[in-house]
């Protein structure tokens, strides 16, 4: 099953500034080869649901290892049968509307 999710990993304990461990998590999506896009407070992910699920595994697997003894994860996910959607073909279809093409 294909699914988009929106994935923020917040390591508790660490200090202030966490974007060495943001870097750990976006390098793990990276090697598992699945489309993402990093935003300002959090991923979003998509591709088939176990290895999206494992990506995110591996992500708190690797702040742990880093140092961090808590990790506080959102996640929201979507799915759909009726057909395929990309991150980009959801994107696109709020810009067409902005642009009053739909």
């Amino acid at each position: 099953m294909h699914v988009i999710i929106d994935l923020c990993v917040v390591p508790l304990g660490v200090g202030v500034s966490v974007s060495s461990y943001v870097a750990l998590c976006q390098r793990e999506i990276y090697a598992a080869g699945l489309s993402y896009r990093m935003h300002a407070y959090g991923t979003n992910i998509e591709g088939e649901w176990d290895a999206v699920m494992a990506v995110v595994k591996r992500c708190h697997e690797a702040v742990h290892e880093a140092g961090a003894p808590r990790i506080t994860t959102t996640m929201k996910l979507g799915t759909r049968t009726d057909r395929h959607q990309s991150m980009d073909d959801k994107v696109t279809s709020v810009e067409q509307v902005l642009s009053g093409e739909q």
